[in-house]
C-alpha cells in the first residue's frame, strides 16, 4: 500500500507513541497516576505519549492546530487544518493491565476528517485511512462485515462509569439491544471499537459522550472501509455530539432503531422492540 508523505507522518508518530507505551505498559505498576475527575485517570505514560505525537507532528506542519486530550486545544496559523490527538485511548484498561489500547491520530482538514491512524501497539495493529483511498489494516484492504441478520451480528459499545453518563439510558439501550443480537461487547477504547467495526471484527458500535479525538480517526476508517456512519439521530455530526452509530448498511438501520426504540416514552413506561427488519 503506498501511503502519501502526510499518512507517513502520522504512522510514524503514532508507532514512536506506541514504542514508548509498550515500555510503560511492562512497568504498568510502578507508574504514577493521578485523577482528572471521577472515573477519568491520567498517568505519565499519557503525558509521554501525547509529547511524542505533538513533537512528531509539530516537527513536520508546524502551522497546523492540535486538539489532544491531555493538553487541550492549540490553535495553529493555518486555520484549515488540525491534528486531533488521543495519545491512550483504553486508559483504565492500560493502568490494569489489560492490552487493550491504542493510540489515534487524525487530520481535519476545512472541517472534514481527511487522514486517520489507530495503533494498538502490543498487538503491533496499524490501521490507516484516507479520504477516497480506503482503509488498512497493516497493508490489508479492510471492509466492514458483510452480515445482514441482526440475530448473527456482535456489536460493541461503551458502558458510563462513575461521575460519567446517563446510566439509565445505557441499560435501556443494552435491554432493548441485548435480546435481538448475537452479542454485545464492551472493549474499552472507542478508537478500537471502529477499527474493529472497519475490520469485520464487530457488525457495529454505538456510544455516546465522546470528543473528537476518541472518533475522528476511527470515523475514517469505517467509512472508507464501505460503513455508515452518523450521530444517533442519524446525522452527520458526531464531532460535535459526541455520540457516534456505525455499521454495514443493515447493523446501521438496524442500531439506529432500537437506539430510537429505547428512548423512554414521555409516560416513562418502556416497551420491548419487536420488529427489527430493515426497512
Amino acid at each position: 500500500m503506498a501511503r502519501t508523505a502526510l499518512l507517513n507522518v502520522m504512522v510514524q508518530a503514532a508507532i514512536k507513541a506506541g514504542r514508548s507505551l509498550v515500555r510503560d505498559f511492562g512497568e504498568v505498576e510502578n507508574l504514577q497516576v493521578s485523577r482528572k475527575g471521577p472515573g477519568d485517570f491520567v498517568s505519565a505514560a499519557d503525558r509521554r505519549a501525547e509529547e511524542i505525537v505533538r513533537s512528531e507532528l509539530t516537527r513536520a506542519r508546524p502551522t497546523y492546530g492540535l486538539v489532544m486530550e491531555e493538553s487541550g486545544e492549540v490553535e495553529g496559523s493555518d486555520g484549515q487544518h488540525r491534528w486531533h490527538i488521543d495519545p491512550l485511548d483504553g486508559t483504565t484498561n492500560f493502568l490494569h493491565g489489560i492490552p487493550l489500547f491504542a493510540t489515534s491520530i487524525a487530520l481535519e482538514r476545512a472541517g472534514e476528517i481527511v487522514a486517520g491512524v489507530v495503533y494498538n501497539p502490543v498487538m503491533d495493529e496499524l490501521y490507516t485511512a484516507e479520504r477516497g483511498r480506503g482503509a488498512y489494516l497493516n497493508d490489508r484492504r479492510l471492509r466492514v462485515a458483510g452480515r445482514t441478520d441482526l440475530t448473527d451480528m456482535v456489536f460493541a459499545t461503551g458502558l458510563p462509569f462513575i461521575g460519567k453518563g446517563d446510566h439509565g439510558r445505557t441499560l435501556r439501550e443494552l435491554r432493548f439491544i441485548m435480546p435481538e443480537v448475537a452479542g454485545v461487547r464492551r472493549m474499552g477504547a472507542a478508537a478500537l471499537d471502529l477499527a474493529w467495526t472497519a475490520s469485520g471484527r464487530v457488525d457495529g458500535f454505538w456510544e455516546r459522550n465522546l470528543n473528537s479525538w476518541d472518533i475522528a480517526a476511527g470515523i475514517l476508517l469505517v467509512r472508507e472501509a464501505g460503513g455508515f456512519v452518523s450521530d444517533m439521530a442519524g446525522r452527520n455530526k458526531m464531532m460535535e455530539s459526541g455520540d457516534v452509530v456505525v455499521g454495514n448498511e443493515f447493523a446501521h438501520k438496524y442500531l439506529l432503531r432500537l437506539l430510537k426504540q429505547a428512548e423512554a416514552p414521555a409516560d416513562g413506561t418502556q416497551e420491548v422492540a419487536t420488529d427489527t427488519s430493515a426497512s
